[in-house]
């Protein structure tokens, strides 16, 4: 499940050509939540509880779950005292409570950008705002955002909702967004949002993660060259299924979303002589290689890779973890492996 990408090949003249996105694959949330359930079943032991999917991949969820890790969809299916793992979308304060209830061993693996947005939606409501959240409802993340003030918050789920948002006091307003969504339809929705709201506050900072933005402007700036896009990541991931729609729009004739090579239907490239190729947010580099191979078998064999932004960051591994990582080995830190090329972005 390693996410480091392996060199580029060299352009190839012959045949058709690949214009590889970059950046592209896993983030540095996603690359600390899946470090953490496999340094804590090679720690612990199996089995380690998952509440959810760690990240939206399936690739990622079946290979953990051969070495040990027991997904399942709430707390309580966990054994009473055993060990979970939140995953990298976040929890509202009511999982916590559950888990403390029925004294779990929790390793909280939330990415610490949502982490940030879950503090944001403390403070506003401490201070009595109605709260916006753009994003889509039913979202792990959502409910997990929303749970931290639910009465202050409501969620608008893009710019056709605007018009059903009711609030208390419109001088007392603020939004704040799921970290995965679509860069150009949020920024419409809180134009949309503002008119209605004149004093719309915005969160201190953008919501939107650094490697969702730098994803969708890689796929920004191939899109006019080709003549089909291929996304390789899973349906439930809202960054990939946002970087198909972005590929439309920004000008790629045809578009589509895989979860592995043989998902390919040869028939899309009818007469395309240039493909464009990237991944979601949680997609290992090793799925990008095999869409490479098979997009070579049907005769694209020139790779280009096309760099829009140089990511450098990471994230250590939760608190509880790292702790008991670095008293098992005498003192010194359990070491996070950074396995993608990080963003020069810092948070």
């Amino acid at each position: 499940m390693d996410g480091a990408q392996p060199p580029v090949p060299e352009p190839q003249d012959a045949g058709g050509r690949i214009l590889l996105a970059a950046p592209r694959g896993y983030c540095a949330g996603v690359d600390r939540a899946v470090d953490a359930v496999e340094q804590a079943l090679a720690h612990y032991g199996a089995p380690i509880y998952v509440r959810k999917e760690i990240v939206h991949n399936k690739y990622v969820v079946e290979a953990l779950s051969r070495r040990g890790a027991v997904f399942v969809s709430e707390t309580d299916e966990v054994p009473e005292g055993a060990r979970v793992v939140f995953s990298a979308h976040g929890v509202s304060p009511a999982v916590h409570d559950q888990a403390a209830a029925r004294h779990l061993q929790t390793i909280d693996a939330t990415c610490p950008l949502v982490t940030k947005v879950h503090k944001q939606a403390v403070r506003f409501a401490a201070d009595d705002y109605d709260i916006i959240l753009v994003g889509h409802s039913g979202h792990e993340e959502v409910e997990g955002t929303q749970g931290e003030a639910p009465d202050h918050i409501q969620v608008v789920n893009g710019p056709h909702e605007v018009d059903r948002v009711q609030v208390r006091d419109p001088e007392k307003v603020v939004w704040i967004s799921q970290t995965t969504l679509s860069v150009d339809e949020t920024l419409e929705t809180v134009r949309l949002l503002r008119e209605r709201f004149p004093q719309l506050a915005d969160p201190p900072s953008g919501d939107i993660c650094y490697a969702t933005q730098n994803r969708q402007a890689a796929v920004k700036a191939i899109a006019p060259r080709v003549d089909v896009m291929i996304v390789v990541g899973s349906g439930n991931s809202s960054n990939s299924v946002r970087l198909k729609e972005v590929a439309l729009e920004a000008g790629a004739p045809a578009a589509y979303r895989v979860d592995y090579a043989r998902e390919i239907d040869p028939a899309w490239f009818t007469g395309a002589a240039t493909v464009g190729l990237t991944s979601g947010a949680s997609v290992p580099e090793i799925l990008v290689r095999d869409v490479i191979d098979r997009l070579g078998e049907l005769g694209f064999g020139g790779v280009e890779e096309v760099r829009t932004a140089t990511e450098k960051i990471a994230f250590s591994l939760p608190k509880n973890l790292r702790a008991d990582l670095k008293a098992a080995s005498g003192g010194s830190p359990g070491r996070h492996r950074r396995r993608e090329p990080a963003a020069n972005h810092t948070c």
